[in-house]
């Protein structure tokens, strides 16, 4: 029998492909935050919109990003254009918090990246657009401050074009720029559109193109045809038998190059002066895909009852089983904890019973909140295709996998960078000993770049994280949420070792106590990998000299020595350990006595062989006026930074520049002080290099003191 689709698949359907899952990415200071505002002014969701100066926006709610003006948590939101609801993320900008963007990418099915036309494309613009082509996420952009002196519309376009190796679709054009900024031309309906000052831009109008900008709007849409003719044969076709392209066509192929070929839409205009956000809007519903354009979700079986060797899909419908993915842990005051999920396929109601795929146990959801920022609505379901907030999980982190327990899959995990600098904290009292412990492992599981650990010999408290910034507002978040007095060492840096050659190591582990000994013998050759080679482990023993049951414990000893290296105590990373020979005891031997000889054997190796001290090298751009250039340059190179190349940008210079980690400390100050306060730098990490010898022992002379 056929399948019919009954009124109810179909409102369901329609419901979905109604639907919009977006974030808003850049860099630092485009004006993320600040057209999140505008839009959710214009779609009727706040009556007044906020002001990042007078810290009372709507999606930056946390003290610490009022007080700063930067956003540093991802906030989620929900409004509603032209009959389609919009999923909306606001994302921080700074690289020190890219966990919540990388997270928020991973659940989303578009995003809109916002340019500022005068700074056009920055560093972290860069990363960001990374990770969203990791995802396959498509994007729209909005390039912003467009009413600023020196800002260029057109370069950005080119920089978009060269430096993130994309194809823009420029949809409109500024008439006039700076001051003289009278609104945007739409390429597409062939006219201007401008903005009601006395309504905050929440009402404007079509006008005619004014004389003094007609011929570059026809050559710009000529563009902007022949750029989609190369990418679209509906349109080609048409465009060379010089046929009229209606405004419906032209919107339909850029749909297409939006989600088939990668293309980029994009508009601009200035969020602060109202102009150019209902345009975006558009953009938004118009070429941005819903859950039903990404498709089906891939993950693994768990009961082996999946077809293409253990792989399940499923659709984005609410007939499926349930398949959801924990992307965020916030700790709430009122409700505990709240589990943000985004929902590819079932069906989520208060009072039933979820698996976690990725720990294996069952869940029970207790209430559903549909998220406004820090604010929350309580509903009674979340579909396939909706992103809302659970309460009642409690061993859920971020990455998880929650699911139909009767059809269990398991998603792929969120990965995420290794902190990079670490400082202690001790709390002002015993008293608050218990306090700071609770509130440490609470921010722990909202942030997975946050680590928290104990050293083994001082049994101080170690937190770890991905910059200065990160440790300060986290500190800070500990004395105002969760009201402990606390102190915070320096920032240490997180170094790592590693073996420089090759060295064959042989280690016997004897022990005889009466009764029962303990006898292992291995032989290991341990050599490097390249960097960010991690650990590999290879068994070539033969005629059974240790037997298959203990061949796993050898290589646990190795990692579990590998986690305080001999040199200072720091990891060991990026080495090859090759079991080849060993033999055994047929009373004597244990998984404990081969695991301690593996131990034992890392240690000897580090021992005869050479071994490095690995830091982490930063890479990033210090953007400068012309004239304080060498004086900065002299001072990166004191700091053993490399410069890798200049770039102008109107009268201003942008110095790419790679720099030890442990250079960076207490920067901000000395940029300063060297350009007036004119200069900025964003930092982020790019790898682990070899310290230079002078270094080496300054850092092993201070670790031991």
């Amino acid at each position: 029998m056929a399948n019919v689709a009954t009124k109810t698949d179909v409102k369901r359907a329609t419901d979905i492909a109604k639907l919009r899952n977006i974030g808003i990415v850049a860099h630092i200071d485009a004006g993320k935050t600040t057209t999140t505002e505008r839009i959710l002014y214009y779609t009727g969701i706040i009556h007044e919109p906020g002001d990042i100066d007078e810290g009372d926006t709507e999606m930056d709610w946390m003290p610490q990003e009022r007080e700063r003006g930067i956003t540093i948590t991802a906030a989620a939101t929900l409004c509603r254009w032209r009959g389609h609801t919009i999923n909306i993320i606001d994302t921080p900008g700074h690289v020190d918090f890219t966990a919540e963007v990388e997270r928020s990418l991973r659940v989303l099915d578009g995003a809109v990246v916002i340019f500022s036309g005068v700074d056009m494309v920055e560093s972290q613009t860069e990363k960001v657009w990374r990770q969203a082509d990791k995802y396959g996420v498509p994007r729209v952009a909005f390039i912003n401050k467009l009413d600023r002196p020196g800002a260029q519309y057109e370069r950005t376009v080119e920089m978009m074009a060269e430096r993130l190796g994309t194809t823009p679709l420029p949809l409109q054009i500024p008439a006039g720029s700076g001051y003289e900024l009278q609104g945007m031309i739409d390429l597409l309906k062939r006219k201007l559109i401008v903005w009601d000052e006395a309504t905050k831009g929440a009402q404007y109008e079509y006008r005619e193109i004014p004389e003094a900008f007609r011929e570059a709007a026809e050559r710009a849409r000529v563009q902007l045809l022949e750029t989609l003719a190369e990418v679209d044969d509906v349109i080609m076709e048409k465009y060379l038998n010089d046929e009229e392209l209606t405004e419906a066509e032209l919107k339909a192929a850029i749909r297409r190059a939006t989600l088939q070929k990668g293309c980029v839409p994009v508009v601009g205009g200035s969020a602060l002066k109202n102009i150019g956000v209902q345009p975006l809007l558009d953009c938004v519903v118009d070429f941005l895909p819903s859950p039903l354009d990404r498709g089906e979700i891939e993950g693994l079986s768990l009961n082996g009852t999946g077809p293409e060797g253990g792989k399940l899909k499923r659709r984005p419908s609410p007939d499926e089983p349930l398949t959801a993915l924990a992307f965020k842990i916030m700790v709430d005051e009122y409700t505990g904890k709240l589990t943000y999920v985004r929902v590819y396929s079932g069906r989520l109601t208060p009072g039933s019973y979820v698996l976690n795929a990725s720990t294996g146990k069952k869940e029970r959801v207790s209430r559903i909140f549909q998220m406004h920022a820090n604010k929350r609505q309580e509903i009674q379901a979340l579909e396939a295709g909706m992103i809302g907030a659970l309460v009642g999980p409690k061993d859920v982190s971020t990455g998880d996998t929650l699911c139909d327990p009767e059809h269990p899959i398991l998603l792929e995990k969120i990965e995420f960078p290794e902190p990079v600098i670490f400082a202690a904290v001790e709390p002002k009292s015993e008293a608050e000993e218990e306090k700071l412990t609770d509130a440490l492992l609470k921010l722990a599981q909202e942030d997975p770049t946050f680590t928290v650990k104990v050293d083994p010999e001082t049994q101080q408290t170690i937190i770890g994280g991905m910059g200065e910034l990160h440790l300060e507002i986290l500190f800070d978040r500990l004395r105002r949420e969760f009201k402990v007095e606390a102190n915070l060492g320096r920032p240490q840096v997180a170094y790592k070792e590693t073996l420089a050659e090759a060295v064959d190591v042989e280690e016997k582990f004897v022990k005889q106590t009466g009764g029962r000994g303990q006898y292992a013998h291995v032989c290991i050759k341990f050599e490097p990998l390249p960097r960010g080679g991690g650990f590999e482990f290879v068994d070539e023993t033969k005629g059974g000299v240790i037997p298959k049951e203990f061949i796993p414990a050898v290589e646990a000893g190795i990692k579990e020595a590998m986690g305080s290296g001999p040199l200072a105590g720091f990891p060991v990373v990026d080495i090859k350990a090759t079991l080849y020979f060993g033999s055994h005891h047929e009373v004597d031997s244990s998984e404990f006595a081969f695991k301690t000889a593996g131990a034992r054997a890392l240690r000897q190796a580090f021992q005869k062989a050479r071994a490095e001290l690995l830091e982490p090298i930063m890479e990033g751009e210090i953007i400068t006026p012309t004239e304080y250039v060498g004086e900065i340059v002299s001072d990166l190179h004191r700091r053993r930074a490399e410069v890798k190349g200049f770039d102008v940008v109107g009268n201003t210079q942008v110095i790419k520049v790679q720099i030890p980690l442990a250079e960076t400390f207490g920067y901000a100050t000395v940029l300063r002080s060297l350009s007036q306060g004119r200069a900025t730098y964003q930092f982020k990490f790019s790898h682990y290099d070899v310290v230079p010898e002078h270094i080496k022992e300054a850092v092993l002379e201070g670790k031991k003191g």
